[in-house]
């Protein structure tokens, strides 16, 4: 017997050991760490600083495509290389590396953007780069691009400059904004294993969102993971007809072991189309999504919103969530499935993001919990879901609050058709309060999540755990003000004992806001290659408010040399710490415009690079602000010289962020002689 046992263990090793697509029963949550055009809140010294606050909520993080692209700036999808260049519009690679770094200490994974369908080329349309990773020496050939990529253009031009193609055609959906991969050629799928081996065991990702999968066979994601063995893998597969993705879901099967969740698209269109239109039995309708399905709900990555279906400017307005962002949020987090937040939506609504997250943790909901419907109104007045965790069951009550939730439940979030309500079996603490940094004092409702009628709560607010005889009890519903920064931990207090503890660390700064002008530079564009005839700004501010008039806005004539380069500018005052400027850069009424520059709070420089259907902008504040006022100046734009400017480039110069214009010393590299001449010369000028 014991030998049977042995036996059967080694023969089961390989299937253990086999990537599973998504793990079962997993509690976490993912970010998406981008949106589009998210150049400024996207790079990864950002990122990283939000590190500590992320952690509470967010187990994941999906974050562009991190290698050097084939335009200077870039979202990742005209990829370039794969192996050798790692500095990318988001960042260098040690910064990337130190991100993923403390991602990791703090409990969470990154998930790296993939691009495998196409890629880029160099010279010419069939010519990729050469790479040298650990000795061995990777390059696609033109014979590893698709026979009929670009609808037939390619192979027309091959025959003309005596290149060949594949013999192979597209095994999925044709793109023609680069060269479409034959994943049959043996060369392909042994680069793209190296690839994808690569960004886990040598920089640390956790797993991979590969993108647009739909262009090419399912099987081939299948393949690679089966060889690389990501925890987590998320296909892209854009399509709200639920039986083709799952479809997709199953054609990654190796061994019959599925390889690869997907994006929950029809699920994301039932939501999209009950949120825009207030029609809330729309939740209920007969093409729900994967995270229904009890077979496919394990493989659900659940999102309202994404890069593709933001709306990005009036003149791209994609697919959004008009309504009822909030609501929508909820839902996700209240049903099985992974859910993927929109860093848009994050950045808008944290606090009450926060508090859904919360309820989704205490309920223990997970990818494979079970979920029914509970009630739904006969007009689209409301709908209400159940899904059961592993603590407790967590009700999301949809649309007008003619419904009336359970005895058996606590609401413990609301907003704009929604609420969420905690089964009393959860037996837990609930604070009304979110962990996080507030401006000023607030007051903190406690909650008894309880079967016990009468439960009193006991708390602290220096971190120690609360007990019978430590801390203060007061009855369910009582307010707690919080006055300084304070560690809330908040717990039941039944028949002597406490159970059901909560942790909120609150930051509170008592600092008065003082308004402070920031400037905003744009590098001349009225020279080549730009050429433009002239600079107007059109802004608009975090409550949508215009300035400089409507559209095109106005003509900038303000210019500053700033080390040796021309840089156009107006100035604007940042009136609250949460206030912030967006911008497009344009030539007047023709199409001639950038991209939309947003969140800018800071004297901040840009640079209109290349030109797709929009200048892309390239914020290149790193390289010019310490020259703003010579090299001594006013670096950290809060109008005054001083200690702070000199911790600002010490910062800059140890992380990477000044390049050789950080070589004050003139000795050829940027090294610690550099902070120590930039300490001197700061010093003297004060």
């Amino acid at each position: 017997m014991k030998k049977f046992f042995t036996t059967a263990l080694v023969a089961l090793l390989p299937l253990m050991m086999m990537a599973q697509g998504w793990p079962s029963r997993y509690d976490g949550v993912m970010l998406q760490g981008f949106y589009w055009n998210s150049y400024n809140e996207s790079r990864w010294p950002k990122l990283e600083a939000q590190a500590d606050e992320l952690a509470e909520f967010f187990k994941l993080v999906w974050v562009p495509q991190s290698a050097q692209c084939s335009n200077s700036t870039s979202m990742g999808y005209d990829d370039l290389y794969w192996f050798t260049n790692y500095n990318s519009s988001f960042g260098n690679e040690s910064q990337l590396r130190s991100m993923i770094n403390t991602f990791k200490s703090k409990g969470i994974g990154t998930i790296a953007d993939v691009v495998i369908n196409h890629r880029a080329t160099i010279n010419d349309w069939v010519t990729f780069p050469t790479e040298v990773y650990k000795g061995v020496t990777y390059q696609l050939k033109s014979t590893d691009i698709c026979k009929d990529d670009d609808g037939g253009a390619t192979l027309t031009w091959a025959n003309q400059n005596g290149k060949s193609l594949s013999n192979n055609y597209d095994t999925g959906e044709d793109w023609g904004g680069m060269r479409d991969l034959d994943h049959r050629s043996t060369n392909v799928q042994e680069t793209v294993k190296a690839y994808v081996k690569m960004l886990l065991n040598d920089l640390g990702y956790a797993g991979f969102r590969y993108d647009m999968v739909k262009g090419y066979a399912s099987q081939y994601t299948g393949m690679y993971n089966a060889y690389a063995a990501p925890e987590f893998s998320v296909g892209e597969y854009w399509d709200g007809n639920l039986g083709i993705v799952k479809a997709w879901i199953d054609g990654t099967k190796v061994d019959g072991v599925v390889q690869s969740a997907a994006f929950d698209f029809p699920f994301r269109y039932t939501i999209r189309d009950a949120v825009n239109y207030n029609n809330w039995t729309n939740l209920g309708g007969t093409n729900k999504g994967l995270c229904m399905e009890t077979n496919y709900r394990r493989y659900a990555v659940t999102f309202i919103e994404n890069h593709d279906t933001e709306y990005r400017s009036a003149s791209e307005q994609q697919d959004p969530i008009r309504n009822n962002i909030e609501a929508g949020n909820a839902y996700i987090l209240a049903m099985p499935g992974t859910p993927c937040i929109f860093l848009k939506h994050w950045i808008e609504y944290k606090e009450s993001i926060k508090q859904m997250i919360y309820a989704r943790q205490l309920a223990g909901v997970t990818n494979t919990s079970q979920t029914s419907n509970l009630s739904s109104g006969t007009s689209p007045n409301y709908y209400a879901q159940r899904t059961i965790g592993t603590r407790g069951t967590l009700v999301a009550a949809m649309g007008s609050t003619s419904y009336n939730i359970p005895s058996t439940f606590v609401v413990v979030a609301s907003g704009p058709n929604y609420r969420l309500a905690l089964s009393k079996t959860t037996e837990t603490a609930w604070a009304s309060k979110p962990s996080g940094e507030y401006d000023a004092a607030f007051d903190v409702t406690l909650t008894a999540v309880s079967q016990t009628n009468g439960a009193q709560l006991v708390y602290t607010l220096d971190g120690s755990e609360p007990t019978a005889t430590n801390g203060t009890k007061v009855a369910d519903g009582a307010s707690v003000t919080i006055s300084q920064s304070a560690v809330l931990k908040a717990g039941l207090l039944i028949n002597g004992a406490v159970s059901g503890v909560i942790t909120r660390k609150y930051t509170i700064d008592n600092a008065v806001f003082e308004p402070y002008e920031i400037t905003v530079f744009l590098k001349d564009p009225t020279v080549a290659p730009n050429n433009w005839s002239v600079v107007n700004y059109y802004t608009w501010d975090s409550s949508n408010q215009q300035f400089n008039g409507n559209w095109p806005g106005q003509a900038t004539t303000d210019t500053k040399v700033v080390n040796g380069v021309k840089f156009y500018y107006r100035t604007y005052m940042i009136t609250s710490k949460d206030y912030y400027m967006n911008f497009v850069f344009n030539q007047g009424p023709s199409n001639v415009q950038t991209e939309d520059v947003t969140f800018v709070n800071k004297t901040s420089f840009f640079e209109v690079t290349t030109q797709t259907n929009k200048y892309q902008v390239k914020d290149v504040t790193d390289q010019y602000l310490p020259y703003l006022d010579g090299v001594h100046g006013d670096v950290n734009g809060d109008s005054e010289v001083n200690i702070a400017d000199v911790n600002a480039i010490i910062d800059m110069v140890l992380t990477g962020r000044i390049d050789l214009a950080g070589d004050v010393d003139g000795d050829g590299e940027v090294g610690i002689a550099d902070v120590n001449a930039v300490i001197d010369i700061i010093l003297n000028a004060v």
